[in-house]
């Protein structure tokens, strides 16, 4: 359906989108966007420091006593 739209068709649809809901609106729309996206890496990037911190704090010491001397 989608698949042969091309640049004039996009251009088409861009411009009725702007005249639609005005440049402010699709100004403060794609701001909200880019701060979704930045905060959506930021939680993705929390979530695996936060699984390597467990992780680390899981592993254990697996030398023998005896051996731990010897160092």
């Amino acid at each position: 359906m989608l698949n042969n739209i091309g640049l004039p068709g996009l251009l088409l649809i861009a411009v009725v989108v702007l005249v639609l809901f005005g440049r402010g609106k699709i100004s403060g729309l794609m701001g909200e966007v880019g701060k979704g996206i930045t905060a959506f890496k930021r939680g993705v990037t929390d979530g695996t420091k936060e699984i390597e911190e467990e992780a680390a704090q899981m592993a254990k010491d697996v030398t023998p006593e005896e051996d731990k001397d010897k160092v």
